[in-house]
């Protein structure tokens, strides 16, 4: 049992929770921006670049080579791929960072504005002045208030 009641104390502390939920949101945002890359911004610039996708472009080094039969039909060379250097994935890929990396300073910097306008209200409530308490009384007003109680008991 102590493994058990470890594990949930561990699974829920407010830190793991937080992440779990940071996680999950950050999941979300990231099909946003994904969406906003490859739907929005992406094809104006394949546009400009003649219709072609970023991720297409690349350099061939080496030609693909068929596979050599001999005359048994047997494979004397195996078939050889073409080699690329795909340029274009890796612009992409700064592409799609730089985006998020903007996206998420944008998100970051309107929850700071909202957090900054939050801090701003609780501020301006915690100035206005609590009714002050009143004054204990002195020991002479207390002294008073005995005199003033015993005069009203012998009456």
């Amino acid at each position: 049992m102590g493994l058990l009641q470890e594990f949930k104390a561990f699974a829920l502390k407010g830190n793991v929770v937080d992440m779990a939920v940071g996680v999950i949101i950050g999941g979300a945002f990231g099909k946003i921006v994904t969406s906003l890359v490859n739907d929005i911004i992406m094809p104006p610039i394949g546009n400009l670049l003649g219709g072609k996708n970023f991720s297409d472009l690349a350099v061939t080094l080496k030609e693909a080579q068929p596979a050599v039969l001999n005359e048994a039909g047997e494979v004397v060379t195996p078939e050889v791929a073409e080699v690329l250097w795909k340029y274009g994935a890796f612009l992409q890929t700064c592409l799609d960072f730089l985006i998020v990396a903007v996206s998420v300073f944008m998100m970051i910097k309107v929850i700071n504005k909202l957090s900054n306008l939050r801090k701003k209200e609780e501020a301006a409530a915690a100035a206005e002045p609590a009714p002050a308490p009143e004054p204990e009384p002195t020991k002479e007003e207390v002294l008073l208030a005995e005199i003033r109680d015993l005069l009203k008991e012998k009456k």
